[in-house]
């Protein structure tokens, strides 16, 4: 886990499982066998495939590690007392060539976002040549404004097992790209509980 201050907020960028991205892969792809839990209608993504994974799934095979990470960032970060970490929802995001997800930020205390699948240079942009910045599927977060000695936008090109952890109010937005293939993650809200 490394804990960054691009901006105010600090963001935990780390990695997932090789046993965990396979769990969600293939969960996600059973899914076909029985009815899915289309979430797209609840999120502001202007993405078609969106898929909620219930509640007794993340309990047992998705819960225990995501919540040793959020502890070691929160311990990072000094936060002590915590008694539990609860993850309230956690879904499965299929983006595709022309998809994106605008600005928004999340509910709960931290949230998070892992990748599973990245299409092969999906952060070329084949429509504008010689660009410096490479935004085509990455993911920013933006907070306040520029100034002097003051970013206001962290972009991160994900790989495959990245996870990045961030409080629920950092706006964020995740960039279209224009080559075939799936971008997969899986974005999740958690609330922190302390001890009295």
């Amino acid at each position: 886990m490394k804990n960054i201050k691009p901006f105010g907020p600090s963001i935990g960028i780390t990695n997932i499982s090789s046993k965990l991205i396979n769990k969600l892969n293939n969960q996600l792809d059973k899914k076909s066998s029985y009815k899915q839990i289309d979430y797209s209608s609840k999120l502001a993504s202007q993405i078609k495939n969106e898929v909620l994974l219930s509640k007794k799934f993340v309990e047992q095979n998705i819960s225990s590690e995501l919540k040793k990470i959020i502890k070691n960032f929160l311990h990072k970060e000094n936060v002590k007392n915590v008694k539990d970490i609860k993850i309230k929802s956690l879904w499965i995001v299929r983006q595709f060539k022309g998809e994106y997800n605008p600005i928004h930020y999340h509910q709960g205390d931290l949230s998070g976002v892992g990748y599973l699948k990245l299409p092969k240079n999906f952060s070329i942009n084949r429509n504008v040549k010689n660009k410096k910045i490479k935004t085509n599927g990455t993911i920013d977060f933006i907070n306040g404004q520029k100034g002097f000695l003051n970013k206001s936008i962290f972009n991160f090109i994900p790989k495959v097992g990245n996870l990045i952890i961030f409080p629920n109010y950092l706006m964020h937005t995740a960039y279209p790209f224009n080559v075939d293939g799936e971008r997969r993650s899986f974005s999740f809200n958690a609330s922190i509980i302390y001890k009295k």
